[in-house]
């Protein structure tokens, strides 16, 4: 039997549900009496602020806002309850002009009840996120665990929760289990010895995949305790992609490297880049003609550029580009990234290149439905073969569209790619994106592409 601690001992999800409910209600009234010097009263206000309350609420439950932060970031939790509470405010404006209610309300009191409910709820959810985070560091509301595992895998791990004491979880026992342990030679006295002796609210089962089979035997023995079980398998050096289980039949299946985005995720994505894309595209025409008389002007040669890239699954595609170089042939098919001063870069193409100009034909790549608006960039064919030998798991970036813009460009990493590490930390934010997507990431960083301009000082 585990020490229950404070929030399994009373409804801490139920109590942050009523007073979100209480903050979004409380906003309204706020922005009535700013807006109009009295508060809500009775009528349609009322009944707007109030369902709207439910609405984020329900918001609330289906983002996982309402689940035990502990051990996770803080600014995480923020950006979700951003998310959560923007989008039932985004609905009632849409049911509003649909139901031509729209002019029935005053839009600087709703634009001041969203202001006022995010900054009231991200205020409480700050209070009560370092409150715990408090209580934690001082030994209050932690939560033991019973590491079983190899000693080296227990030290490490006991090592990095003391230095992060605000998770909460402190690491009161270990049963070692050696890399050769066979099956015959598990001690279950010793487990259930130290199961009694530690009383934790969870046990960890850090073991590598080859001791796998160890977990039914262990998981037998644990029958009778109520803490709570998890495998943290021995994968942390590992670059892992949408790491979920599921079912396969009657197979449990923990994924590797698998792209989140299918199914449903892969037509949210489809559609995105139909309607965004279409309309940039329409946007642009007049300057991508503007820009083509340029090139065609500057030097001899087609106005495009084509070259193939690798795509999604690393199928070959066509990626389209506003010429921005003289007319060449490099020996051996070898592919040479323009540098500073480039002699073979026009004086159009360095203009097309310092500002990303050379990029918008792709928008075509995007409605042909080879590429994406968001994306890890594509890279040209020579460099995936020398670079993926080099970088790990350099091409899991393929398991989706490659695209415009990306997480990378938006994080600083743009522009050429003349060292190692430069081309480590592009793919590590490229595998971010893959495991992380969603469709607000994907609005996220097409905002941030636009707020961070289009001037690239490291593209030559």
């Amino acid at each position: 039997m585990s020490i229950r601690t404070f929030s399994d001992r009373h409804p801490v999800a139920f109590c942050i549900a009523v007073i979100d409910s209480v903050i979004i209600i409380s906003a309204a009234e706020l922005a009535h009496l700013w807006r109009f010097g009295d508060l809500i009263g009775k009528g349609d206000y009322l009944w707007v602020s109030c369902s709207l309350a439910l609405l984020v609420v329900l918001s609330s439950v289906f983002s996982g806002l309402y689940e035990s932060w502990r051990g996770r970031s803080g600014g995480l939790m923020l950006k979700s309850m951003c998310w959560a509470w923007s989008i039932p405010f985004i609905m009632l404006l849409i049911v509003l002009v649909f139901t031509k209610q729209a002019q029935e309300f005053s839009r600087f009191w709703i634009g001041t009840w969203l202001l006022l409910s995010l900054v009231g709820g991200g205020g409480f959810r700050i209070a009560l996120y370092y409150f715990f985070a408090v209580a934690r560091a001082n030994t209050r509301n932690t939560k033991s665990v019973l590491v079983i595992g190899d000693r080296g895998q227990y030290q490490k791990a006991k090592e990095y929760f003391q230095t992060k004491p605000t998770f909460g979880y402190r690491l009161s026992g270990y049963l070692t289990l050696e890399s050769d342990i066979k099956l015959s030679a598990l001690d279950k006295n010793a487990l259930l010895d130290q199961l009694d002796s530690v009383k934790p609210h969870e046990i960890w089962l850090c073991l590598p995949l080859k001791q796998a089979a160890l977990i039914d035997p262990i998981l037998y023995t644990l029958r009778h305790s109520t803490a709570e079980i998890r495998f943290v398998p021995q994968m942390q050096d590992m670059a892992l992609l949408n790491h979920q289980s599921r079912y396969i039949g009657d197979y449990l299946t923990l994924d590797l490297s698998c792209s989140p985005l299918s199914g449903a995720a892969h037509w949210i994505k489809r559609l995105e880049d139909l309607l965004i894309g279409s309309f940039i595209f329409i946007l642009i025409l007049p300057l991508c003609l503007l820009i083509a008389l340029a090139v065609k002007w500057s030097s001899p040669g087609p106005v495009l550029f084509k070259q193939f890239r690798d795509g999604v699954h690393g199928r070959k595609i066509n990626v389209y580009k506003f010429r921005t170089m003289l007319v060449h042939q490099e020996s051996g098919g070898a592919v040479t990234q323009a540098s500073k001063g480039d002699r073979r870069v026009t004086k159009v193409g360095a203009f097309l290149r310092r500002t990303s100009l050379d990029e918008l034909p792709q928008f075509y790549n995007v409605i042909q439905g080879r590429m994406s608006i968001v994306g890890p960039r594509p890279h040209a064919v020579a460099h995936n073969d020398y670079y993926k030998d080099l970088v790990d798991s350099y091409m899991w970036r393929h398991k989706v569209k490659p695209g415009i813009t990306g997480w990378a460009q938006v994080n600083g990493f743009r522009g050429e790619t003349d060292t190692l590490q430069k081309m480590q930390g592009r793919v590590k934010r490229d595998l971010w994106y893959i495991d992380n997507w969603s469709f607000w990431l994907d609005l996220k960083i097409i905002a941030l592409t636009i707020y961070k301009g289009f001037i690239n000082d490291n593209a030559y």
